[in-house]
């Protein structure tokens, strides 16, 4: 896709976006007016045009979205970058089916861009590991993404 603009995610993308995931979430920040970067992994796309995810209800990115809420999802895949920028919402305040005092957040996908520099491609994507406990971590996991999936 390189150098390409959809209105909607394509199919490799939307499949990219069933699972948990590293990504990059930029806001406006709310005070400064200007950039605010974030690393997400709770992200789950619902359709060709909307991007669920979920955050800390008391986070910076939730006050960030309240005042402008134009926003871009930077994803790492398919040998190249994408930058997918739209409208967020802020879906549900409190999720009640997790343990943590997490927001749904909604992105209404307007823009998807292939950001890779010309003549290049991605050869290995960002990896992660959970640094607390792995059982906890995969219950905490399973939890949000089962929530987000069902909102």
């Amino acid at each position: 896709m390189a150098n390409e603009v959809e209105p909607m995610l394509i199919k490799p993308l939307y499949d990219e976006l069933q699972k948990e995931r590293f990504v990059i979430l930029a806001t406006v920040d709310y005070e400064t007016g200007g950039p605010n970067v974030s690393a997400l992994s709770w992200v789950l796309a619902k359709d060709e045009k909307s991007i669920y995810f979920a955050v800390d209800n008391r986070s910076r990115i939730i006050q960030n979205i309240q005042e402008n809420n134009q926003i871009v999802i930077t994803v790492i895949t398919n040998e190249t970058t994408y930058a997918i920028s739209g409208e967020a919402h802020i879906r549900v305040e409190k999720m009640e089916e997790v343990p943590l005092k997490l927001a749904l957040v909604e992105l209404r996908v307007n823009e998807v861009r292939d950001v890779m520099f010309y003549g290049s491609k991605i050869i290995a994507e960002p990896k992660y590991d959970k640094t607390y406990d792995p059982a906890a971590a995969a219950r905490l996991d399973k939890q949000v993404m089962d929530t987000i999936r069902k909102a």
